[in-house]
């Protein structure tokens, strides 16, 4: 999988990730598992649907 997320789209995602997962736990909802997509794509710096429609935000000299 080649990177097609860039610094800013991780961040966001990460940051999601934990509002979703402590919001979830918090109301004690299976919910907070929706927390599991944007953790993964996030420390993946691989979002299939960025692929799909032929998004790429990563940055040139950051390829992996």
């Amino acid at each position: 999988m080649k990177c097609n997320m860039g610094n800013i789209d991780k961040g966001i995602r990460l940051f999601l990730a934990i509002v979703i997962a402590a919001v979830g736990f918090y109301v004690k909802s299976w919910w907070g598992l929706l927390a599991i997509v944007p953790l993964v794509t996030g420390l993946l710096s691989f979002c299939p649907l960025y692929k799909i429609f032929g998004l790429n935000t990563c940055s040139a000299n950051s390829v992996q």
